[in-house]
C-alpha cells in the first residue's frame, strides 16, 4: 500500500490486499528494537513457553470484519457450503519475556477439501505491512481454491493490525486532515505544516496505543508465525508470503531455517535495500508502470481521451495537473476537496494491476476537466477510508510496523538534499516519495536495522516470484531475495507482466509452477520465464 512510514501517501512496501480491493470499492531497548549487531544466534533460541505452543485454538463462524479491519460483511461461504472460522490466539507481548504478557491474534482459516491428502496448514500474508489478513485471505479465496484441495488455508491479522492489538493514531476527522495536507512542500511555511502534521501524528500514536509500540515489528511477526505453527499442529511451516510478506516470510526463515516447509515468495520486497533505497527503487518501479500505462494509451489512438500523441506529451499532462492541484484543489466527493497529495496517491493505486488502468484513464481525464471524485475515491481506498468516513488501521499499523523495523530517520536538510536524485528517476513520483523519507522523523521507538537478515541456510527451498513490470516491488527485487536467502534456498522464478504480484495475474504457467510446488513438491529450475 503506497503509505509509508507514518506519512500520506508516500510509498514504501505494498500491500497486495490494497491492490486486489482498491477499485472493487522512548521506549528503547525493548525486544523488537534492538541494536542490529546483537547476537542474532540468540534470536533462534527467544520463544513462547510450552502452554501457549499447545494451546487450543477456538475455532468459530467469522464475524463482520471490525472497523480497525475495514468493516463490512461476514465472510461468504466457501465454494461447497463450507464456512470461514475464527479464532484468537494468545502470544507473548515480548517475546523477550515469555512469561509475561500476552496478547490476542486474530485468525481465520478454510478447512481444506480432501481431508484424506491434507499436507498442513499453509499461512498466508498479503503484505503491507497493516494488511488484515483475516479479511484478505476471505476476499481473494477464489484465487486459491486450487490450494484448498490439500491445505488448511490460513491467515492472520499480524500484531498492530486490525484486531490484533490494532494500533491506534488520529481519529477519523483528524485523518481527513492530515491526509489531505501538502506532502510535497514547496517552501518554509508548508515544510512547517509537513513536520509538525508529522509530529502530530506520531504523538496520537503514543498517545493512544504506546505500550504496544515496540513489540509489532517483523521479528515478532515471525515469531508469532512459529508459534502458530506449532498451535495449528505443523511439523514445518508452509507459507505464502506477498509483498512485504516476502520480507516477512524471510525474517522467519532467517530465523527458524529447519522449520521452513513448502514457501512461495510473491512481489519480493528487496533485502538489501535501506529504507531510503527501497523508496527510489519504487519511485523507478511506479514511473516504469506509468509509462507502460502511458504507452499503451498511445498505442490505442482516439480510443485514449488523454491529451498527448506519445509517452512524455501523456507524462507532462499529468506532471501539469498534479501542479495545478497543488496551487488549488478541486471538488472530490462531497464536501472534500482532491488534493495534489491525493491525486498522487490515487495514480499509484491504479498501476498496481493493470485492470485498474481505465480507472487511471478516467480519472485522469475527469480532474482534468475539474471533477476529482475518482482519483479521491482510489485515495481513499489507498488509505483505507471506507464510504461513511471510517478509517481502518491500515495506515496506523504500516507505520508503526516500518517505524520500528528501520533505524532510519531523515531530517528535513538530509531530505532535502536526496530530492534531485528522487525527481530525476521520476517526475511524477519523485517528490512524493523523497519527503516520504521522514515519514518515522517523530517517531517514539527506535528502529531495528538498516536491512533485515534473510540469510537461511539449511532451509528447504523458497520459491521466489519476480514480475518485470511491478511498481510496488521491483523485479530486481527477487534475484537478491533469492541470493540473500541462500544457495540452494531461494529458486528464482520471473513472471514477463504488469501489476503488483504474479500468481494472482492469473497466467497459467506462473499458477501452474506455484502449484506444482506447493501441492506437489516439485521445485523448479532456477531462473524459469514465464511470459
Amino acid at each position: 500500500m503506497p503509505t509509508s512510514s507514518a506519512r500520506r501517501g508516500a510509498v514504501l512496501r505494498a500491500s497486495a490486499v490494497a491492490a486486489a480491493t482498491a477499485v472493487l470499492v522512548s521506549l528503547a531497548g525493548c525486544s523488537d528494537s534492538g541494536d542490529e549487531n546483537r547476537d542474532k544466534s540468540k534470536d533462534n533460541e527467544q520463544g513462547a513457553p510450552k502452554d501457549l505452543a499447545s494451546q487450543k485454538l477456538d475455532w468459530k463462524d467469522c464475524p463482520a470484519p471490525s472497523a480497525a479491519e475495514g468493516g463490512g460483511e461476514a465472510p461468504s461461504p466457501l465454494p461447497g457450503g463450507a464456512d470461514w472460522q475464527c479464532a484468537f490466539m494468545d502470544a507473548p507481548r515480548d517475546y523477550a519475556k515469555p512469561d509475561g504478557d500476552t496478547i490476542e491474534l486474530a485468525l481465520v482459516r478454510a478447512k481444506a477439501r480432501d481431508t484424506d491428502k491434507r499436507i498442513g496448514s499453509l499461512v498466508f500474508n498479503f503484505g503491507g505491512p497493516g494488511g488484515s489478513g483475516v479479511t484478505g485471505l476471505p476476499s481473494l479465496a477464489a484465487d486459491y481454491e486450487r490450494l484448498r484441495s490439500r491445505y488448511d488455508l490460513v491467515s492472520f491479522d499480524p500484531r498492530g493490525v486490525g484486531r490484533s492489538v490494532g494500533v491506534e493514531c488520529e481519529d477519523d476527522k483528524q485523518l481527513d486532515a492530515y491526509y489531505s495536507e501538502d506532502s510535497t512542500p514547496d517552501d518554509a511555511a508548508e515544510e512547517k505544516t509537513f513536520t509538525e502534521g508529522l509530529a502530530a501524528y506520531s504523538a496520537a500514536c503514543e498517545k493512544n496505543s504506546g505500550k504496544d509500540l515496540p513489540y509489532v515489528g517483523t521479528t515478532n511477526a515471525a515469531r508469532d508465525i512459529d508459534l502458530m505453527r506449532q498451535v495449528l499442529g505443523d511439523k514445518k511451516l508452509n507459507y505464502f508470503g506477498i509483498s512485504y510478506g516476502t520480507e516477512l516470510g524471510g525474517v522467519y526463515a532467517h530465523l527458524f531455517p529447519k522449520k521452513v516447509g513448502r514457501a512461495v515468495f510473491d512481489a519480493v520486497v528487496d533485502p538489501t535495500q535501506p529504507s531510503e533505497q527501497g523508496s527510489l527503487g519504487q519511485a523507478k518501479g511506479f514511473q516504469l508502470a506509468l509509462d507502460n500505462f502511458a504507452k499503451d494509451c498511445v498505442d490505442r489512438g482516439d480510443e485514449c481521451t488523454l491529451p498527448g500523441s506519445n509517452v512524455k506529451e501523456i507524462e507532462a499532462f499529468i506532471v501539469d495537473l498534479l501542479k495545478r492541484l497543488d496551487k488549488k484543489p478541486i471538488p472530490g466527493i462531497g464536501s472534500r476537496e482532491l488534493t495534489q497529495t491525493q491525486a498522487t496517491n490515487g495514480i499509484a493505486q491504479t498501476l498496481y494491476s493493470r485492470e485498474y488502468w481505465e480507472y487511471l484513464e478516467k480519472g485522469l481525464d475527469e480532474a482534468d476537466g475539474g471533477s476529482g471524485q475518482v482519483l479521491l475515491s482510489l485515495s481513499d481506498s489507498m488509505n483505507g477510508r471506507g464510504p461513511d468516513g471510517s478509517y481502518s488501521n491500515i495506515g496506523a499499523a504500516n507505520a508503526a510496523i516500518n517505524c520500528v523495523d528501520y533505524k532510519d530517520r531523515h531530517t528535513i536538510e538530509q531530505t532535502k538534499a536526496k530530492l534531485p536524485e528522487f525527481r530525476k528517476v521520476s517526475p511524477v513520483f519523485g517528490d512524493f516519495l523523497g519527503w516520504g523519507l521522514m515519514g518515522c522523523s517523530k517517531w517514539p521507538v527506535p528502529g531495528q536495522w538498516t536491512t533485515p537478515d534473510v540469510s537461511a541456510p539449511g532451509s528447504a527451498p523458497i520459491l521466489v516470484i519476480g514480475n518485470t513490470g511491478d511498481p510496488a516491488t521491483p523485479y530486481e527485487g527477487a534475484r537478491k531475495m533469492a541470493d540473500e536467502l541462500g544457495k540452494g534456498v531461494g529458486v528464482e522464478l520471473t513472471y514477463k507482466g504488469e501489476g503488483h504480484g504474479s500468481y494472482n495475474s492469473g497466467d497459467k504457467c506462473v499458477q501452474g509452477t506455484v502449484n506444482a510446488y506447493l501441492l506437489d513438491g516439485k521445485v523448479p529450475e532456477a531462473g524459469k520465464v514465464c511470459a
